[in-house]
């Protein structure tokens, strides 16, 4: 999004891993600051979440890094804060950097993702810190700042929206196949409904771009390759290369559209020739 330009967080599970598997799903850059040894209570930190190692082995250094490597965090709860996400709050508040914390006993999704948009505008925060509770201390806080984070994006894309509109028509007919329940099958049919400008617009597209067509064409896809109708063969497909704690409807067709635009480069992008 032209306003969120990067997504960090300390890489603990719960809010922390959500906040960075919904800034790889929509090709948002990511990264922050994690323990020595990429400590996590499930053990280290995947190689694929690009956060770099401090020296010191404990929490809270790595905690007051990405506060003040970021331009405001926002943590994300369930009742009084505690803990880690207690000192983040305190240490933010004591070096005057934006925050705010969301308690979701108080407020619901789509509430708390108001909220978050207007801090995120209000303060033109590019780099945000995220931070919240760990899994073992809220098990459903990973699926909660996940729905949230995406609410945001789908606002912001939005808001945004009249300034970098696409209009690449879907066809309004399409001959109806067998659901597909491989990958390539369902990347093949995406890309025969498209017409040539649209071949070659996702081609040359920036990847950050990917996130304002999965806005535009959720529904399409998820119709097109039978999401609604139960593929559960496909999902499994889609969720084969992730590691992720939940793996939606949505976030397969996000695979889908990254898979269909790395399908069209080699024969679409084409080069300006002065």
């Amino acid at each position: 999004m032209d306003m969120l330009k990067k997504i960090i967080s300390g890489g603990q599970t719960g809010a922390d891993r959500a906040a960075l598997d919904v800034a790889i799903k929509f090709n948002i850059p990511h990264g922050g600051w994690i323990s020595r040894g990429r400590k996590t209570e499930a053990g280290p930190l995947p190689e694929r979440y690009r956060l770099r190692e401090i020296l010191e082995a404990d929490y809270p250094a790595r905690t007051k890094r990405n506060i003040m490597d970021s331009q405001g965090t926002a943590i994300i709860s369930r009742g009084k804060l505690t803990g880690g996400s207690l000192l983040t709050q305190s240490f933010a508040r004591v070096k005057g950097k934006p925050n705010v914390h969301i308690d979701l006993s108080m407020n619901e999704a789509f509430e708390a993702s108001l909220v978050l948009q207007s801090f995120i505008l209000e303060n033109g925060i590019e780099v945000l810190n995220l931070a919240g509770p760990r899994a073992s201390h809220d098990p459903g806080i990973y699926f909660d700042v996940k729905t949230i984070l995406e609410s945001v994006l789908y606002m912001l894309f939005l808001d945004f929206e009249g300034e970098r509109r696409i209009r690449l028509d879907l066809p309004k007919r399409v001959k109806q196949v067998d659901f597909p329940e491989k990958m390539e099958d369902a990347v093949s049919i995406v890309i025969q409904d498209l017409s040539l400008r649209a071949r070659t617009y996702i081609a040359r597209m920036e990847e950050a771009r990917l996130q304002d067509l999965y806005f535009i064409w959720l529904e399409y896809i998820r119709r097109r390759v039978g999401f609604d109708n139960g593929n559960q063969a496909l999902l499994k497909a889609c969720q084969k290369e992730l590691d992720l704690e939940f793996f939606s409807i949505e976030d397969g067709v996000m695979e889908i559209l990254k898979a269909v635009k790395m399908n069209l480069e080699p024969a679409y992008r084409l080069k300006v020739v002065k």
